[in-house]
């Protein structure tokens, strides 16, 4: 069966994990993954930064790798893409501030396609203005933006994700196989084990 077309919303300093490994996971199981960053184009590169969890009182941040983007964010017609990925890290205060990107985020939401968003990427969501009514968890400095754009913020651990219809979240990449395994289900990939393969769902 042939894959969905899924749109990733990527940016400068986006998180490292949180963008390489749902681009790379969703591509492996079939999906076609088109990451795109405004003002860039195809096989331009973004910087991503490492956020990690040391005991301090927030995360700390150390230089990622540069991430080949593989769609040029200009020539994107959301409607032609069946879901929307949008990591965190410190990208989504800024990409939140691009009008072409709070139309794209809309577009998911009144279509009522399957989105995924992790850490700050909750920021995207509720400058979108798309959280009201809905349950979502997010890196808990973001708490009260979830809370101020009408949401239920999602206090879980940092390991686990939550779905709220076509919307799956969680509060940062440690939550990975969570929010990755809830995302494949919203998308309806089925993943068989005793055949050694895996189909996305058309």
């Amino acid at each position: 069966m042939s894959g969905k077309k899924i749109l990733m919303l990527c940016g400068d300093f986006g998180e490292d994990y949180e963008t390489m490994v749902p681009f790379q996971a969703l591509l492996a199981v079939g999906h076609e993954v088109s990451a795109v960053c405004p003002g860039k184009k195809a096989g331009d590169t973004i910087a991503t930064s490492i956020h990690d969890f040391e005991g301090d009182q927030t995360y700390s941040e150390k230089r990622g790798h540069n991430f080949a983007l593989n769609a040029t964010f200009d020539a994107i017609d959301a409607s032609a893409y069946d879901a929307l990925v949008i990591p965190g890290g410190r990208a989504p205060e800024y990409l939140r501030l691009d009008p072409k990107v709070i139309a794209m985020v809309k577009h998911f939401f009144d279509a009522d396609k399957p989105v995924a968003a992790v850490c700050h990427g909750a920021q995207i969501l509720a400058a979108a203005r798309v959280l009201e009514g809905r349950t979502c968890s997010a890196y808990p400095a973001c708490r009260p933006e979830v809370e101020l754009a009408g949401g239920t913020y999602a206090d879980i651990a940092i390991d686990a994700a939550v779905t709220d219809g076509n919307l799956v979240t969680a509060p940062a990449w440690p939550a990975h196989p969570a929010w990755i395994g809830q995302f494949l289900t919203v998308l309806g990939t089925r993943i068989s084990h005793g055949a050694s393969q895996a189909s996305a769902a058309a």
